[in-house]
């Protein structure tokens, strides 16, 4: 069911209360949220039919876009943090001005953890709501189920989650990493820091953990001088990992290198501690949990793991320290960011920011301006868009603590260049 902007919202509860099959808390109202950018009067808006020549959902006083993710299902643990983080922008943007001198309403749908749903809601958002971008998806075949809708109806997508790469697209700007900037730094990092020279790879059973690792073996064996011990993959929402703990017992491997998604990390983890294994000792290194994750894991039982990503909520910097303060306003102070959430956040903003640099809410203007965009404010520092449409970012790596953070413990010290389609990875 679609809903708008009456703020309504019955998925912020807790992700582990999610996670659990519990029912969710009942919604926080909305709060002003302002402390990241003072408030401006609404600047005069331009003709609607100056700056829509489209067809699009725009009046004189307002703009409609998309949200669409999952927030059923067992993607919801995971991204139920990047529509708090959409919501929030909005409400920023709004009380800051607008976009163009327009409010923006919003139209949310469910993905539902399923991937024809995705691209069904998307096509309804583009063809019968007429939306002027969309924020959403969350995992690859999420992504891919999506990518010829709006690429068929010339949409404009704001994908927020880490991901393989071997992907661009004039229809989508990719707010989250590609896999140079996560998986190749991250691998990196453990070889040179832990002696990582043996690896197991796991990982939910889709297109981004199958292709990243495919990505990670190439750079173990063919860059590192490492060797992979043991790879399997299991279906989304899979509960059971004994058998495979068993064999990372019996391979006794350097590095435990996991892409497992959604709920399923709440049993793999669990698990792990249960079957002995103590990740204070044995190396971990996930690309797939975040703060959003730990929720529902609870942090007792992944602490000492490392993750690798481009965001920690405990980043020290005061563009991070007003962005958590609002978030927690908002949505309450027991929620948690992740990595995505913030990626989610950083989509409205360079939205907004390219359509007043083109001066239209047109898409092929959009795409044709986003190149150079620049968001000084971002909570993880600073962005900007590269011309393929992603952007440059840091890798990071973190530790898991009990309490459900990551302590950084590594960072890169420039901006890592977005290189979608790097050479000999393909």
């Amino acid at each position: 069911m679609s809903s708008n902007n009456d703020h309504d919202d019955k998925f912020s509860g807790t992700r582990r209360k999610l996670l659990m099959g519990m029912a969710a808390l009942p919604a926080l109202p909305l709060l002003s949220t302002t402390a990241l950018f003072p408030t401006e009067a609404f600047a005069q808006a331009a003709a609607t039919a100056a700056v829509n020549t489209t067809g699009l959902a725009v009046t004189d006083t307002e703009v409609t876009v998309g949200i669409l993710h999952s927030v059923t299902g067992t993607m919801a643990i995971s991204e139920t943090g990047s529509v708090q983080a959409e919501k929030l922008a909005i409400e920023q943007i709004n009380a800051s001005g607008g976009v163009l001198g327009r409010k923006i309403k919003f139209i949310q749908e469910d993905g539902a953890s399923d991937w024809p749903t995705f691209a069904e809601k998307a096509k309804k958002l583009l063809v019968n709501d007429k939306v002027a971008a969309i924020m959403g998806c969350w995992t690859s075949a999420s992504r891919k189920a999506v990518l010829p809708v709006v690429e068929q109806y010339n949409g404009m997508l704001y994908y927020p989650t880490f991901y393989e790469g071997l992907e661009q697209s004039k229809n989508v700007i990719y707010t989250g990493q590609e896999a140079t900037q996560q998986i190749l730094a991250g691998l990196d990092w453990v070889s040179k820091t832990k002696g990582g020279k043996s690896f197991y790879l796991i990982g939910s059973d889709y297109i981004w953990p199958r292709t990243s690792m495919k990505i990670a073996r190439k750079h173990i064996e063919g860059h590192l001088g490492g060797t992979v011990a043991g790879e399997e993959y299991f279906p989304l929402g899979h509960t059971q990992f004994n058998s495979a703990i068993n064999k990372i017992k019996l391979k006794k491997p350097d590095v435990i290198y996991a892409a497992v998604v959604g709920g399923s990390n709440v049993a793999f983890y669990k698990q792990l501690k249960a079957a002995g294994i103590d990740l204070s000792k044995q190396t971990m290194l996930t690309i797939s949990v975040t703060e959003d994750e730990i929720d529902g894991i609870g942090g007792e039982n992944i602490a000492g793991a490392y993750a690798c990503m481009k965001y920690f909520q405990s980043l020290d910097n005061p563009n991070n320290k007003e962005f958590v303060a609002a978030f927690k306003k908002m949505w309450g102070e027991k929620t948690v960011i992740g990595d995505v959430t913030q990626a989610a956040y950083l989509g409205p903003w360079l939205w907004k920011m390219t359509v007043e640099k083109a001066g239209s809410f047109d898409v092929d203007k959009i795409a044709a301006a986003s190149a150079g965009i620049e968001f000084t404010k971002a909570p993880e520092g600073y962005v900007k868009i590269h011309p393929n449409h992603h952007l440059w970012s840091k890798a990071r790596v973190g530790q898991a603590q009990t309490d459900g953070q990551f302590k950084v413990v590594y960072e890169t010290a420039d901006l890592i260049e977005p290189d979608p389609f790097p050479k000999g990875y393909q």
